[in-house]
């Protein structure tokens, strides 16, 4: 069995009898792990071979047995992503070919009407209250095969696995998060796994415990807390879903000294309410990514830990070590065969001029990462050469996200290929902007997004979610004292949300904030040469006037 597998990863748990899984007040050691995803393997190998088992869960441990399961046996795990309505979901399955439907408890409705679309088996997914495996309801297994996993000793011989599974096997498949399009199924396979799994478990041993709550139907959870927990035999400690005022509680009580987030979880912790003992606790390590440059420095500070912010995707083709020495908020250096280009041109863009934070020359230094030395651990979509063929070209990975880098080869993130704006003329990237917004006193979360201009091009708008009331006057005072915003990247439009549209990855969709653009039930204040003040009802009958006089009324219904 190769070392760049899952399979082999796993195998190497099998005789470990340390605590491996735990989740609420129940504990798995690895052998015990180790043997319900030899039971999963079983049960997924009873419905033939290669089999395409589409899931509906949160994080439990049923699902963490498929995975392993799966990853011994050559069946495949679809990780469907249960906020999706039926019919998105009923797309996504069939376009993976699944041919069994698993659902956690909260899901069976759900599951039964995209399964009976698919024509296609539906069982639930136990939730390993009394069983360590999944299929509760599932014919049982030879006789001489125990329904509970055995005590430490008693081991049974592994059952449905093969003799040398290949790293390019593939193992599951993972939609992306679909912020700024159709989500697309990307192959994951053993080594996909297995290799950032042993990266990042350099950082960790065996009295160590990973905890997880970012959803293991993104890729995420599954390479930056799965699979090093596996890699290093550290515990998993599993939570159903993420809760900002439960991750501390949680940290304490599970003696969690690693932490994965992904997306805007930091600030949604950062706006609980702050404790004088918040960094008595055990935690050495929070590693994710997409964590704003403020919010990473305040969630270290707070609870005492260090914040490893490193840059990735569910593709991963690129992937960018954190430099501590480098300027805030940067990703890290450029590696090796890694440049920005020109996304019309294909040309390299030139270095970042930045004066007092502000960046001098958008138009020609933002341009679209892409890795010209091959695809990384991208090993394609499934079934979508329309897909491939937008990400490879002559043999580079087009990542689709937009960035610039300095003279000493500091990379900033600059937004996906939908969150450039240009104002006036100017090309204006999104991150910079969003990074200057969260240093406002009270705001939990910002985002940044484009809506048309009445005349031409676009206008800038935020939407904020503050942890007190708005102040205007302050907010402006705020702008105007900041000299690395230009005065085209002031925001036109400031929509004060309790809640912003994100993927369970807490990603924002910023594409449903800029359909509503100012026409929602959320206040909306909007910049004039007084200040800000509220935007009325005649105030959008006025604007959307203008865009009716300029013939661009049309901008409006899109």
């Amino acid at each position: 069995m190769t070392a760049d597998t899952l399979a082999s990863l796993l195998t190497a748990r099998a005789h470990d009898d340390r605590p491996g899984l735990v989740f609420e007040d129940r504990v798995w050691t690895w052998r015990e792990h180790v043997i319900a995803c030899q039971e999963a393997a079983a049960r997924l190998s009873a419905h033939g071979p290669g089999t395409h088992a589409g899931v509906l869960s949160e994080n439990v441990p049923d699902l963490v047995f498929l995975i392993g399961g799966a990853a011994l046996a050559g069946h495949v795990v679809v990780a469907l992503n249960p906020t999706r309505p039926a019919p998105e979901l009923i797309r996504d399955a069939r376009a993976t070919d699944v041919t069994l439907l698993l659902a956690d408890t909260p899901f069976t409705n759900l599951a039964t009407e995209v399964s009976r679309e698919l024509g296609v088996e539906s069982r639930p997914l136990a939730t390993g209250a009394h069983t360590g495996s999944p299929f509760a309801q599932d014919p049982p297994l030879a006789q001489n095969t125990p329904p509970h996993p055995p005590s430490a000793g008693h081991e049974r011989p592994a059952r449905h696995e093969r003799a040398d599974p290949q790293g390019g096997e593939l193992v599951m498949l993972i939609f992306t998060s679909g912020t700024s399009g159709r989500p697309r199924a990307v192959r994951v396979t053993q080594r996909k796994l297995a290799v950032p799994g042993v990266s990042l478990a350099a950082m960790l041993g065996p009295d160590d415990a990973v905890y997880c709550s970012m959803p293991l139907f993104h890729s995420g959870a599954l390479m930056a807390a799965y699979a090093p927990a596996v890699a290093s035999g550290a515990r998993l400690v599993l939570r159903r879903r993420f809760s900002a005022t439960g991750l501390l509680p949680d940290i304490r009580r599970y003696g969690a000294t690693y932490l994965h987030y992904v997306g805007k979880a930091l600030s949604y912790v950062l706006a609980t309410e702050e404790r004088p003992d918040d960094a008595d606790n055990p935690l050495r390590i929070a590693f994710g990514n997409e964590g704003s440059a403020v919010a990473t420095r305040r969630f270290g500070e707070r609870f005492g830990c260090r914040v490893i912010d490193a840059f990735g995707s569910t593709e991963t083709a690129i992937s960018l070590t954190p430099d501590p020495t480098g300027p805030p908020g940067c990703l890290g250096r450029l590696p090796d065969g890694v440049h920005i280009l020109d996304p019309f041109t294909g040309r390299p863009c030139p270095p970042a001029r930045i004066e007092d934070g502000r960046l001098l020359n958008a138009e020609e230094a933002v341009g679209e990462l892409v890795n010209t030395a091959g695809l990384g651990l991208f090993d394609g979509y499934y079934n979508d050469q329309e897909a491939d063929a937008e990400r490879v070209r002559d043999g580079a990975f087009w990542s689709g996200d937009l960035a610039y880098a300095d003279a000493d080869g500091h990379v900033f993130f600059a937004g996906r290929g939908t969150e450039r704006l240009r104002v006036d003329g100017e090309n204006l990237a999104v991150a910079p902007i969003e990074a200057v917004l969260r240093e406002f006193a009270g705001v939990v979360e910002a985002a940044v997004y484009p809506v048309p201009d009445a005349a031409a091009g676009d206008q800038v708008m935020a939407a904020l979610v503050l942890a007190g009331g708005f102040d205007p006057e302050a907010f402006a005072a705020f702008l105007a004292g900041r000299g690395d915003l230009g005065v085209k990247a002031l925001p036109r439009y400031v929509r004060i949300a309790r809640e912003l549209p994100q993927t369970p990855s807490h990603k924002v969709i910023k594409r449903h904030l800029a359909r509503e653009a100012w026409r929602t039930a959320d206040p909306v204040w909007w910049r004039t040469r007084h200040g800000f003040r509220p935007l009325t009802d005649a105030d959008v009958e006025g604007i959307e006037d203008d865009f009716v006089r300029h013939g661009r009324r049309h901008l409006l219904e899109t």
